[in-house]
């Protein structure tokens, strides 16, 4: 599928001034047509063609719609290239960035992965960004009741690796997967490269954004969210085995699927690198292509046309 959007929305607000332009062109109409009617030599025309001439005939007088709509289409052209229109489609790609999203809650400390969850998310994060290719930027988020940016997009991946080894269990209470995915979105809005969010979780979220409009939000942009669920089945204990933490799949497979990724179960830690292998093989992704510049020089183009028209063909006589 082929889609639009525009990173600058507000600017199609200029739009309204199409219509000025249109009022504007056929005033200044008719005062060329007062001023050719006021200086008009009738008598002589009346000797020439040998027929009457009243002011009927000033209709003759061309309405230059031409220019017009060359003018329209400049003034068109170069709103749309203010407002940065980028033109997104599906298909093969081998330029991607990507941020990894990291749970880092309490719950991550569930033993049913040893010694627990987060231990086995990050070694497999780690061994993700030391596969990728040299120029591929990664950012790192951690999150618990809020989302922390420990790294930002960068194709240092070395730096990746250091900030994914650092992330600890944060103090702040509940999982806020929307500000999660929210978050990581932010660091890919100024990327051309197709944009993907690779979430590692439990997926239980408790406090913070709705992750609907989380998910509105990575769609308008055109990220790609994949998710990963960490945990077993049976769940593992943490905090001296009071509590137990259960695998959420319905949460992160409605992700996935809303965003156009893949969900991903993970039980083991040789599940868990597989799915990391799988993400990095894919091939298929949301592309963008930035419209402004070709606007841009097409909007030249035409007033370049217009000024040679304008001093020819349509030139005025004092």
């Amino acid at each position: 599928m082929i889609t639009i959007n525009f990173t600058n929305i507000y600017y199609l607000w200029l739009l309204v001034s199409i219509p000025l332009l249109v009022i504007t062109h056929f005033f200044v109409l008719g005062y060329l047509k007062r001023r050719a009617v006021k200086f008009a030599n009738f008598e002589a025309i009346k000797r020439v063609t040998g027929t009457k001439f009243d002011l009927k005939n000033t209709r003759t007088i061309s309405k230059n719609m031409f220019l017009l709509i060359i003018r329209i289409f400049v003034l068109l052209l170069l709103i749309f290239s203010v407002a940065g229109p980028v033109l997104w489609y599906s298909g093969q790609s081998s330029e991607f960035d990507f941020v990894i999203a990291i749970d880092a809650s309490s719950s991550m400390l569930a033993d049913d992965f040893i010694p627990y969850r987060l231990d086995a998310a990050r070694k497999a994060s780690s061994l993700f960004v030391e596969s990728l290719k040299a120029r591929t930027k990664v950012g790192i988020v951690s999150f618990a009741g809020t989302s922390f940016v420990e790294q930002d997009l960068t194709n240092n991946l070395k730096n990746a690796e250091e900030a994914i080894n650092n992330i600890r269990i944060k103090k702040s209470g509940g999982t806020d997967i929307g500000g999660a995915i929210t978050t990581s979105s932010n660091l890919l809005l100024k990327e051309e490269n197709a944009r993907v969010i690779i979430l590692l979780t439990d997926g239980q979220s408790t406090v913070g954004m709705p992750i609907d409009e989380a998910i509105d939000y990575a769609n308008k942009n055109y990220i790609t969210i994949n998710t990963i669920g960490i945990g077993t089945k049976e769940g593992g204990t943490f905090i001296k085995g009071d509590l137990i933490s259960k695998l959420d799949e319905p949460t992160l497979i409605g992700i996935a699927k809303k965003t156009g990724g893949k969900y991903y179960k993970a039980e083991n830690e040789e599940e868990l690198a597989n799915a990391f292998d799988d993400i990095s093989s894919s091939a298929e992704e949301k592309i963008p292509i930035n419209l402004s510049m070709g606007f841009m020089m097409t909007a030249l183009a035409l007033l370049f046309l217009e000024w040679g028209m304008i001093n020819t063909k349509y030139r005025t006589l004092p």
